[in-house]
């Protein structure tokens, strides 16, 4: 059985070593074989992968026990997007996707909506989406064009999302859409909607292919005059911003960290096989000090992504504030894979350019974690803006402006315990 990374040991409990296990043996046997498929076609939507997953319950990793889910907690999470990313970044993606949504379900919706929608999200019979991003607006909320007009019986919306994760396989949609007066601060301007895919004026369009995670569909969704009764409101009126912020914060940055780190790993593992297997005079090319710097380097990068993903989930499991070091665990993971990922193209040559060796799909996969749930840029950004608050009001307690803080509460009994059921 394969074990678990020692650096980890201070973060992993015997079930998520289990759950290691598990998910390993799941990505080899079960999602391995369908990865050459995904690669062939790669306008078509896989749905297989995601009802394999979802008879294992893993949509309802963070799903409180109450509803049917694990009630597994952030640090489990990782490891099943973790490791699934090492075999296959569309996998991955597919899971990642729709447990962002879910955050918003658990952080935000009342007791009916839960009680409606979280044991079937539970046995994986309902996916979910979250659909804030806009065609010509990318990440900026503040210039968001969907709007939905209360018309005194139901608000109607219209608009267009793209990059909707799990777009053609979601039965249901947490739309984010501007509902406040033109004036009205970005802050207090949205609403979050539940939207069902099959309702009338809902229109997902055909799915054009990517260039990476071929099998994972991340499209484009019209909404015309789509008609949401009042009790599919999610949390408040103009409480949207905040429903996009935090389930981006708490749940999209480590999810795509966790992609990155699966996707960086694969990287290493496969660039140290190809230079360890092919031959250079009476040696083989692993043999180079040159070529070996360069794997060191590789596997210092590693450590460092990994260390940083599974600790800012450590920190979230607990109910620590930590929305930095999940900003970071975002951005320092991307930019330290796309390193890597460069040093193995490099090392592969022209072997690297073709379909027959698996780093030119890694590679590719590699390069779409950069934008959703914000780029390096705003990463810093952000990681700045921390910074300089801290620097100018040093006696102000500054825990309270922190997602991973002010929903504690809210998330406590979606936490894992020291020995989460899985």
């Amino acid at each position: 059985m394969p074990t678990t990374p020692a650096t980890l040991d201070r973060f992993l409990t015997p079930s998520h070593q289990a759950l290691w296990a598990d998910v390993d043996a799941f990505a080899q046997e079960e999602v391995l074989p369908l990865v050459e498929r995904m690669e062939s076609a790669p306008s078509r939507v896989d749905r297989k992968t995601a009802r394999l997953m979802a008879s294992r319950r893993w949509f309802g990793v963070t799903v409180p026990t109450a509803f049917g889910g694990m009630q597994a907690g952030h640090v489990a999470k990782t490891i099943l997007i973790h490791r699934l990313a090492r075999v296959s970044g569309a996998a991955a993606a597919i899971l990642q996707a729709s447990l962002i949504p879910v955050a918003a379900l658990l952080h935000y919706g009342n007791d009916d909506q839960h009680a409606a929608v979280l044991p079937s999200v539970a046995d994986g019979s309902l996916l979910m989406s979250i659909a804030v991003t806009e065609p010509d607006q990318g990440g900026h909320i503040g210039g968001m064009t969907t709007s939905a007009q209360w018309d005194g019986k139901a608000w109607v919306l219209s608009g267009t999302k793209a990059h909707v994760g799990n777009s053609h396989l979601a039965h249901q949609h947490v739309v984010v859409a501007r509902t406040a007066a033109p004036g009205t601060r970005t802050s207090q301007a949205m609403t979050a909607f539940l939207v069902g895919a099959d309702q009338k004026g809902v229109h997902v369009h055909r799915y054009a292919s990517k260039l990476g995670l071929h099998g994972f569909s991340y499209g484009l969704i019209t909404f015309d005059r789509v008609r949401i009764p009042p009790q599919n409101i999610l949390g408040e009126v103009g409480q949207g911003f905040d429903i996009a912020q935090s389930s981006s914060i708490l749940y999209g940055r480590p999810n795509l960290a966790a992609v990155s780190l699966g996707l960086h790993e694969a990287a290493v593992a496969l660039t140290t096989q190809h230079v360890s297997d092919r031959p250079r005079y009476k040696g083989a090319v692993a043999d180079l000090g040159v070529v070996r710097d360069r794997l060191g380097r590789m596997s210092a990068r590693a450590i460092m992504a990994r260390i940083l993903a599974y600790h800012a989930v450590d920190m979230l499991d607990r109910g620590l504030p930590c929305d930095m070091e999940l900003i970071a665990a975002k951005a320092i993971g991307h930019e330290l894979a796309a390193e890597a990922g460069q040093d193995a193209m490099e090392l592969h040559g022209a072997n690297a350019l073709t379909q027959e060796h698996p780093i030119e799909r890694v590679w590719r996969d590699m390069q779409t974690t950069y934008a959703p749930a914000g780029t390096g840029e705003v990463q810093r950004i952000r990681l700045a803006q921390n910074l300089l608050h801290e620097h100018h009001h040093p006696s102000e307690e500054t825990d309270h402006t922190q997602w991973s803080t002010r929903l504690a509460h809210l998330t406590r009994h979606a936490r894992a315990d020291p020995a989460p059921a899985l």
